[in-house]
This record gives structure tokens, sequence and C-alpha cells, in this order.
């Protein structure tokens, strides 16, 4: 298998269906490399990379619909009840959270609702269908046109719910996509490096994978894996009794990193979840707050890599 040597394993985020492994290596691996560039220059006793080092855990294909064109068009009145509603107000409340001029869901018109527990991990659901279709139609509104999600339309923003959803809710899509990252860690694996819900995917594969598996670090970068209810509470394994995270057995390191404009990392900190052995870091990607790009150009992400690879 191509990349089964590979010491560091990339997993990405949702909105990749067009992509795959090998497409995904060529753009992620420039990025990989330039931010484990910049932290030699800081520290040259750090680890370096080889050729053949890097594989991208492509999964997207999974979320592609047979025999049609791309993505369906997707509207407001698509976004179902639940879950979808749930993030996406999640997504909106925090946005409006971090710039003062966006019309968050408190101050949204005449149909907003007070403050409700979706920041906490749990959005009550609308009484009515009408009503929540005009609900969603804002929030994508308010969000479309912010420099959190400016660059998405509303079709692929909500294409992005579907994907977060259906791994979640699809038993046997989520077992496909965390099998494409499993069979890339091997014995030689020395960093896991994981966007977004690829967070999630990486986190949950690497808990199946036991005790047994030489010791690695893993990196995560503008992750939803602290947001309680939606994703923390859905985890496999699930949370213990006490409300902590399972640690993943192989991991010996584990560095979280994040923007603070980030809205899709919502929690940003994973140590009060997962334990204080995590390494939670704030970096700065500009405009591009949850870009993926710009979280592995980042030096202190390059360092967290690096530092794997040293070992």
């Amino acid at each position: 298998m191509r990349g089964s040597m590979s010491r560091v394993v990339v997993v990405h985020g949702v909105g990749r269906q067009l992509d795959t492994a090998e497409t995904l290596l060529a753009e992620v691996g420039s990025a990989l490399r330039g931010g484990v560039a910049l932290a030699l220059r800081r520290d040259p006793t750090l680890g370096r990379l080889a050729d053949g080092d890097i594989a991208c855990a492509g999964y997207g294909d999974l979320y592609r619909q047979p025999g049609t064109r791309g993505e369906p068009y997707y509207r407001a009145e698509d976004v179902e009840p639940g879950f979808e509603t749930e993030l996406l107000e999640a997504w909106w409340r925090e946005a409006a959270r971090l710039d003062p001029r966006i019309p968050g869901p408190d101050n949204a018109g005449p149909h907003a609702a007070g403050p409700g527990p979706a920041a906490r991990g749990a959005v009550g659901r609308l009484a009515s269908r009408p009503l929540a279709v005009d609900r969603v139609r804002r929030a994508l509104q308010a969000l479309t046109r912010t420099r959190f999600f400016g660059a998405v339309s509303d079709r692929l923003l909500i294409s992005d719910l579907k994907q977060v959803r259906r791994y979640f809710t699809e038993p046997e899509l989520r077992a496909a996509v965390r099998a494409r990252a499993a069979e890339l860690i091997t014995p030689e694996t020395r960093v896991v490096v994981a966007h977004s819900l690829g967070s999630v995917v990486a986190y949950e594969a690497l808990c199946a994978l036991g005790p047994d598996r030489p010791p690695l670090n893993l990196v995560t970068l503008g992750s939803p894996l602290g947001l309680a209810g939606l994703v923390y509470d859905r985890l496999q394994p699930a949370p213990r009794q006490d409300g902590s995270g399972v640690w993943p057995a192989p991991v010996k390191e584990w560095t979280n990193l994040a923007d603070r404009g980030d809205a899709v990392a919502l929690v940003r900190e994973l140590a009060p979840r997962f334990g204080p052995e995590v390494r939670d870091l704030l970096v700065d990607n500009g405009s591009e707050m949850h870009s993926m790009r710009a979280y592995l150009t980042a030096v202190e992400t390059g360092t967290a890599i690096a530092t794997g690879l040293a070992r």
C-alpha cells in the first residue's frame, strides 16, 4: 500500500469529496513541509522529513453521491432539524461572539430565541418548521457574509453540516471513514496530524488500535472534539462516567492547535476534556481561521510534528 511506511499521516476534514489521497498529498505535503522547515529554523535539533514521509488518509469519495455531478444544490429547507440545525446555530453563535458586527441568534430578528444551551453543546429544537427554516436562512446569511465563512456558499456550508451529521449517524460510513485512517497508521508512524472533523476520525481510529502499537504523537488542528453534546458526547469510545475523555492508547504526546477566531473549533482547549497531558496552543491563521493549509504552515504546528519525528 502506498504510504504504508510513512512516518506522518494526515487526516483531512469535510469538503474534500472531489479529492483523493494523491491530490491531497500534493496540497498538504508542501504546506506541512513548510511548517516543519520554519520549526527547524528555530531548533535545528528537531526531527526532519524525508521523501515519502507523508501520507494522506483521503476519505472524501465516500461522501460522493453516485451518478450525480458534484453536490446537490442545497437550500435552507434542506438543513434537517436536530443535529444539522444545532451545529449551524452553534457556529452562528460563536461567530457572533467573536465578531460583534455579526447579528447573532439572540438579535437576529423577530423569531430569534433567547440565549439557549447551543454554546454549551445542546440547542433546543424550534417549535415549527417554517420558523426553523427562517432561522436557518438568517444563520446562513450571517455566516456566509463574515470573514469566518466568507469564502463558502450556502450550498457548501450546508454540505459540510450534512457530512458531519452523517459521520455521527451512519455507522457504516463512520467505520469506512475511520478505516481509511487506520490502514495508514503503522508501526513506522510517528505523527498523526488531523484537521477539523478529521481530528474526530483520527481520535477514534487511534483509540481502536489499542496500546500494542509503538507510541506516536497526535497533532489536532481546528478540532471540534471538545464540543459537548454534538461531538464530545458522541465519540467512540464514549467519555467516562466522570465526564473525562478516553486517552488514545498509542498516543504519547498530544498537541492541539486552534486559531482564536476559528468558529468551528468552538472549544479551543481540549485539556479540560482529555487531561492535562494535552498541550493546547493558540495560533494566528490571519483571515483563514479554519484553513488546513494555514494551520500546517504555522511554526507551532511544524514544531509539534518535528518533535514527534525526533523521537
